[in-house]
């Protein structure tokens, strides 16, 4: 499965929506990485993967992967050659699970992608991000390349199922290094400061305006 996403799906996703990929030298090649991307639209997490120039893995819901039967089990294995790692989201420790599944790809040279926002942004504006990006950087080493995801919202926008053909524009920043920080992780205030040196980033490559505050969905 991972050879049919890498040799055929990814080419040919490249080939009908051709997206402008900008600065993706500025990706590690090799060692950990993280990537903080803003989210406009639930084809983001392929978009990222597609540009990046490397394997990414991705959070996915841990319900996704225990399916039954042939359809199940395809499901997963389709899941797992995109880069998507098992996480329970519907636990009160879902918060420290999501980041040591996470730690564990870096840990082991991989590179990770992350929506700082912690979900997609419906107003088209740039929201304050959670600070578990930093607490990952901080713990693990890992540097930080922002991601600026531009269009995306116009080819799935919400509600649509099946992706329309759209230009879609992905901007890679230069990678942003915590070492400074060494030994203050535990730092809430060092977190804070370094998740809004991401998000400020991230506000110059995807040119949206930025508000500090966390995005909430409307009520349903």
């Amino acid at each position: 499965m991972h050879l049919l996403v890498r040799w055929l799906l990814a080419p040919l996703a490249r080939l009908i929506y051709r997206p402008v990929v900008l600065d993706a030298d500025r990706v590690p090649r090799h060692g950990p990485v993280i990537l903080a991307a803003n989210h406009r639209a639930a084809i983001d997490t392929a978009v990222i993967a597609l540009a990046a120039g490397r394997p990414v893995s991705f959070l996915g819901k841990a319900e996704y992967f225990i399916g039954r039967g042939v359809k199940g089990r395809a499901l997963a294995s389709f899941l797992s050659a995109l880069g998507y790692v098992p996480v329970d989201r519907g636990n009160a420790k879902a918060g420290l699970a999501a980041l040591e599944a996470a730690r564990k790809v870096l840990d082991a040279g991989g590179a990770f992608a992350i929506y700082p926002e912690g979900t997609r942004s419906l107003d088209g504006r740039l929201h304050r991000g959670h600070t578990g990006v930093a607490a990952l950087a901080l713990a693990t080493g890992a540097p930080v390349v922002p991601v600026g995801i531009i269009g995306t919202e116009w080819v799935q926008p919400v509600g649509v199922r099946f992706p329309r053909r759209r230009r879609v524009t992905v901007r890679f920043g230069a990678p942003i290094d915590f070492s400074r920080y060494e030994g203050l992780e535990n730092s809430g205030v060092i977190r804070r400061a370094a998740t809004d040196q991401v998000m400020d980033a991230i506000a110059r490559l995807s040119h949206q305006e930025y508000v500090d505050t966390y995005h909430q969905r409307p009520a349903a």
